[in-house]
């Protein structure tokens, strides 16, 4: 156990300091979820990891901006904030995702049971938005082949629905480096509709120079029970980002003489990115007796600009060019039956259903510059079509017999890219491939007690290419790399969930992960990053939650994580050899969130939160400089006040108390050997907002 999770157990006997009567401010319920089986149950009756992020803890003292406030507090995750908006968050679960160089891949995202990442896998943060959002899900582990080619896991948000009398806020917070966001809602609801609609605008200098950006997101929801049977919930969300800054990364020397500094080459192309994201979704539940049926549709379109910073003078064969300008087009459904099976001992459910999703990119790249004038749409080097398309069945059972607790599933997955090259003069790169397995799933468990409860699981999980690691054939050939094959694994997990009182709850698990064909990146040079298999890989970790009431007023929380990811067998990579043992980058071995919250009386809400974590491989050689361990504090303070139909609320929050310097996050395999990304020093924020309810 790494030396600083012991700065932050001290921490937790704060509590004799809390002598204040009052009304007990915490309440330790046992969450209920619906990822994993479909149908409501108790995270602690499930048999494998899943952690809920309850809506308290998504809105106290945070600023509702990125995932990473929320996430970080679940074990087995590692939320790296990029501090670029250009690139999103760096999410990892169990060391999958730790290699997307934008984005989200090897997790399964969904909002409201809409997915939020293509049909090949790769998915962006910042379409889920924390400021609608009642829970956010986390699956992990073996029971995650149930979703499909993520086997890294799934992360669900859950947005709350309009109840109780009609109300309207609006609240404004400011903070370091030009940071302002302004936030406008209403809501309103009883026993048979209600309604949701939130809009906020977020602008921000950026920490390092030229990251700057500004987020519009709006979300509209309605929802409708026509009868006592069934409900019907219509969503609208979009997200408007113009313009938004793109620092790149930083070489270990440039970061070491300023980290607030950008390469020149950034300034030089002004690297930015546009992204313009709209999304529609229906959702219908009905219950038929015991049965229900549940089904959903969705469509959307997604238009992005992205100028790069390859140099001018890159041979004129580069098939990408220095623009990304590509327009989506998106749609699917999901249709499920979820049915109790009378059984002669227990309770038997089945369920059976399929997901189709398919989108479609009129992919464009141009060189970034026009003559002598660099930064700007020149000459078109790529024009064609990318279509992703899968459908997957799968059938589950969850059977409850006495002590025992029996999940079972399997999954059938399919995913063909096809690509449709109109830009003829440097080849056809036209073509199509289709990946598919059979991913098949089992949980066990056992309640040795009503609050003791241990379970094995197992499965076996695949993961395709996204169209972004197809994009390049290696070497000097152009054309998709359909030879990239999908990455398997087999995944074990052995956990144990507790309450030893009725104010504390604890989850620890240990797992293992056998993983062959793994997707790595061969070469990244020119513009061009092409990617190919290694050989087999393997993760060990343990896992670990804690939550704590420690008396009325205090509540302290703790996530640690273990895991150790290296490579099992050596492979080349290009002139390089990757010994075998050598460390997954992106990856740390430590990671250790805890949280120390203190509620003296009603409308008073104050929080510590300390992390740490282990020192960061960049490569896959082990050789360049890793990013060094960190440990971080941050403080929050939350005030509310009620006066007749008013409330109002005030936030203040300091980030990085002790003023660290530290890489909060790193860009695996970058070409140019800029692999650091700055994170901010001490940083404050300051908000405040009120409430009339009609």
């Amino acid at each position: 156990m790494p030396r600083h999770l012991y700065l932050l157990l001290p921490s937790l006997g704060l509590c004799s300091l809390a002598n204040a009567a009052s009304p007990t401010a915490f309440t330790l319920l046992e969450p209920m979820v619906v990822t994993g089986t479909y149908a409501p149950n108790p995270s602690f009756d499930l048999p494998y990891s899943i952690d809920t992020v309850e809506r308290g803890q998504i809105a106290d003292g945070q600023l509702g901006v990125n995932l990473s406030e929320a996430l970080n507090r679940v074990p087995g995750l590692v939320v790296q904030n990029r501090q670029n908006y250009a690139q999103d968050l760096q999410i990892s679960s169990r060391g999958y995702g730790a290699r997307s160089a934008f984005g989200i891949r090897g997790i399964k995202l969904l909002s409201d049971g809409i997915p939020a990442s293509t049909p090949d896998g790769q998915g962006q943060a910042a379409s889920l938005n924390l400021d609608v959002a009642e829970r956010i899900e986390v699956l992990r582990g073996p029971a995650s082949a149930i979703y499909g080619s993520n086997a890294g896991g799934v992360i669900q948000m859950f947005s709350r629905d309009g109840a109780g009398p009609p109300k309207v806020g609006l609240e404004s917070t400011v903070g370091s480096d030009g940071f302002n966001k302004n936030h406008l809602y209403g809501e309103g609801g009883n026993d048979q509709a209600g309604f949701v609609l939130d809009a906020s605008r977020l602008d921000t200098d950026g920490y390092r120079d030229h990251s700057a950006a500004r987020r519009d997101q709006t979300f509209a929801k309605v929802h409708v029970r026509p009868d006592d049977d069934s409900r019907l919930a219509l969503i609208f969300s979009s997200l408007e980002q113009n313009g938004t800054q793109d620092p790149l990364g930083q070489t270990w020397e440039a970061y070491k003489h300023d980290p607030r500094s950008v390469s020149s080459r950034a300034e030089q192309y002004n690297t930015r990115k546009s992204i313009h994201h709209q999304q529609v979704g229906m959702n219908y539940e009905r219950s038929f007796g015991e049965a229900t049926l549940q089904f959903n549709l969705y469509a959307g379109k997604r238009s992005v600009i992205q100028y790069l910073s390859i140099p001018k003078g890159t041979p004129a064969n580069n098939r990408g060019g220095g623009v990304v300008d590509f327009d989506r087009e998106f749609h699917g459904g999901t249709l499920r039956w979820i049915q109790p099976v009378d059984v002669a001992f227990g309770a038997l459910t089945l369920t059976a259903g399929a997901d189709y999703d398919r989108s479609r990119d009129d992919r464009r790249g141009y060189q970034n510059f026009n003559g002598d004038t660099l930064g700007v749409k020149g000459e078109l080097r790529r024009d064609e079509q990318d279509t992703a398309t899968s459908l997957d069945p799968y059938l589950q059972a969850h059977w409850e017999l006495e002590r025992w607790t029996v999940d079972a599933g399997v999954r059938h997955s399919s995913m063909e890219m096809e690509v449709n090259d109109h830009f003829l003069s440097n080849g056809d790169a036209s073509g199509s491939k289709k990946y598919q397995r059979t991913t098949p799933t089992l949980s066990v468990m056992y309640a040795f007690t009503p609050d003791l409860h241990g379970y094995i699981s197992a499965g076996k999980a695949f993961e395709t290419p996204t169209q972004a690691e197809m994009a390049y054939a290696p070497g000097s050939v152009e054309g998709f790399n359909f030879g990239l094959k999908p990455s398997t694994s087999t995944q074990y997990e052995l956990g144990l969930k507790a309450r030893p009182d009725e104010r504390t709850r604890i989850n620890v698990a240990v797992f293992e992960i056998h993983t062959r064909d793994e997707i790595v990146v061969l070469a990244s040079e020119g513009g061009r990053t092409s990617y190919h298999n290694a050989g087999k890989t393997l993760r060990r970790g343990l896992e670990l939650g804690i939550q704590r009431e420690l008396s009325e007023q205090w509540q302290a929380n703790l996530a640690y994580t273990l895991l150790d990811a290296t490579y099992d067998e050596a492979f080349s990579q290009g002139s390089n050899s990757i010994d075998k043992g050598n460390h997954l980058p992106g990856v740390p071995r430590s990671s250790v969130f805890g949280e120390l919250v203190w509620k003296p009386r009603a409308g008073i809400s104050m929080g510590l939160e300390g992390q740490y974590r282990s020192k960061v491989y960049v490569e896959d050689t082990n050789d360049q400089h890793a990013a060094p361990s960190y440990a971080v504090f941050n403080w929050r303070t939350r005030l509310e006040q009620q006066y007749g139909p008013w409330t109002f609320h005030q936030l203040v929050r300091l980030d990085n108390l002790l003023d660290r310097q530290y890489v909060g996050s790193v860009i695996v395999g970058d070409g140019n050997g800029r692999y650091y990304e700055a994170a901010p020093g001490r940083s404050w924020y300051a908000g405040a907002g009120l409430e009339y309810q009609f």
